[in-house]
């Protein structure tokens, strides 16, 4: 039998189902070619008007470099690349884990023996986090390494600016970009304007904002730094930190998207190889790295990193 609540529902107005994530995210391939072609056809329209035209001649998208500037691409530079290019992405893959997931049910605490033993007790924190600091300590390490390596090879000067004539060259090179006439590639001598400035903001600027950040949201310092809550309050390091996320994530699409469709071959020779020329090694170097990452990628299920990560802490598992 019916009752009069059930009759009322059969006249109510259905609510309208909500498209699904995917659906939502769909619109946006659309909407970025769209915004690419726009790019393009006006950046096309600037370059062809004479006072820009007289401004692009001026600066052709290169900085003035100094005397000093070092030629090529060291084997060590090669390497520590590569090296960064694996750690990253699992540094934003666990990053990206620890801020989707809610409800968290499996945690990690570090076991207090050894040479780790320390006069405070440890702090629980979920197994996300921990793959997240196994990551980031391992970039760390290879940071250090390379700004060790940078300074004391010279390479710093390859991107760190020494000439104001690198802005209007970099708008020199963005333009160029945009309309699609990419810039003289010399990346094994010099990097052009807008190269240098990305490079110079990733390694000086991101990289040092990434680490800190992180540094002032971990769960054993920030207990014990509660005096710098009013100067660098947490949610402060937060929203900074998954700012550099982002930063990161369009840089690093970006940066293959313009390596693979501006000579694919002679760019991954110069930054995987490092050698000159239009071999293969780089490509297949750089195809090993990608089997390497993905069968990492594909390992890492949580069976895999609970048995890792209990050979130095107690797993402990919480109903949802």
């Amino acid at each position: 039998m019916t009752t009069g609540t059930s009759r009322l529902n059969l006249f109510r107005p259905s609510r309208p189902s909500r498209p699904s994530r995917w659906f939502r995210l769909a619109w946006i391939v659309p909407a970025l070619v769209v915004a690419s072609t726009l790019v393009v056809f006006a950046a096309n329209g600037l370059s062809a008007l004479p006072a820009v035209e007289s401004f692009m001649r001026t600066y052709p998208g290169v900085s003035t470099q100094p005397a000093a500037v070092p030629l090529g691409i060291p084997t060590w530079l090669a390497w520590q690349h590569g090296l960064n290019a694996f750690f990253i992405l699992f540094v934003l893959r666990t990053g990206w884990q620890v801020r989707t997931t809610k409800r968290p049910s499996i945690f990690w605490t570090r076991t207090n023996t050894g040479w780790l033993r320390t006069k405070n007790p440890p702090i629980r924190i979920t197994l996300d986090l921990w793959q997240h600091i196994v990551f980031d300590s391992l970039w760390a390490v290879n940071g250090i390494v390379f700004y060790v390596l940078l300074f004391a090879t010279g390479q710093w000067l390859r991107i760190v600016p020494t000439n104001w004539d690198v802005f209007p060259n970099a708008v020199s090179a963005g333009l160029q970009y945009a309309s699609l006439n990419w810039p003289t590639d010399a990346g094994w001598v010099h990097y052009n304007a807008l190269q240098l400035l990305s490079y110079f903001a990733v390694v000086f600027l991101a990289a040092p904002i990434a680490l800190v950040t992180g540094l002032r949201m971990s769960p054993g310092l920030s207990a014990r730094l509660r005096r710098f809550d009013r100067v660098f309050p947490l949610p402060v390091a937060r929203r900074l930190h998954f700012a550099t996320l982002i930063f990161f994530v369009v840089f690093i699409i970006v940066h293959v998207l313009l390596v693979l469709t501006t000579g694919a071959r002679a760019n991954l020779n110069h930054m995987y190889a490092a050698r000159n020329d239009d071999g293969w090694l780089g490509v297949w170097i750089f195809a090993g790295s990608l089997v390497l990452a993905a069968a990492v990628w594909l390992g890492a299920r949580p069976a895999v990193v609970r048995a890792v990560a209990a050979r130095s802490g107690r797993i402990i598992h919480r109903t949802r």
